[in-house]
């Protein structure tokens, strides 16, 4: 891994590929073990949480469907604080057992937003899971559940995670310089 350009910004290596598996590895487990006997429908947050969904489910050894949801809250390099969602649930989620999947928490805006809408569908459960948290930035007041590593407060790319779109394809995790 090296320092690599994404448009106008720099960004240094932060999280290989195998430090990236390890904390997916980490999360599976504790589901599996949490959840295990039951059914559960994964609600994976588009577009970031794609890489980390697909991983995750390989790890999974539980009755299981997945399905998408796709919001935003991002422009450049911060957060606008302003969720759009954009797709919508097209399942049932009534007495289900509901795991959210996103690949970053932040401010935990999106998921502030969110969470009412899946609660008014009355799962059994709803839990959340996320590959990385920044616990200096968290802003909101629900807990999580399932966190791969938690990291600071810095802008990052790779493995799904974007710079206005580009960079979601690396296998690694960057920061930004």
């Amino acid at each position: 891994m090296s320092k690599i350009k994404i448009k106008d910004k720099e960004f240094e290596p932060y999280l290989s590929a195998k430090e990236i598996d390890e904390a997916v590895s980490k999360v599976a487990e504790k589901i599996n073990k949490d959840f295990a006997g039951k059914q559960v429908l994964f609600l994976a947050i588009l577009n970031g949480s794609f890489m980390f969904a697909s991983d995750l489910l390989k790890k999974i050894d539980l009755e299981c469907e997945i399905s998408f949801v796709k919001v935003a809250s991002y422009s450049g390099t911060s957060s606008t604080g302003k969720v759009k969602k954009l797709i919508g649930l097209m399942q049932a989620l009534e007495n289900r057992h509901v795991i959210i999947i996103e690949d970053i928490i932040d401010t935990g805006n999106t998921l502030d937003k969110l969470i009412p809408t899946l609660e008014a569908e009355e799962p059994a459960s709803l839990s959340m899971c996320t590959l990385l948290f920044k616990p200096d930035a968290f802003k909101a007041d629900f807990d999580i559940h399932y966190i791969g590593k938690e990291i600071p407060n810095k802008f990052i790319l790779g493995y799904g995670l974007d710079y206005d779109e580009y960079g979601r394809n690396l296998a690694d995790i960057y920061q930004i310089i």
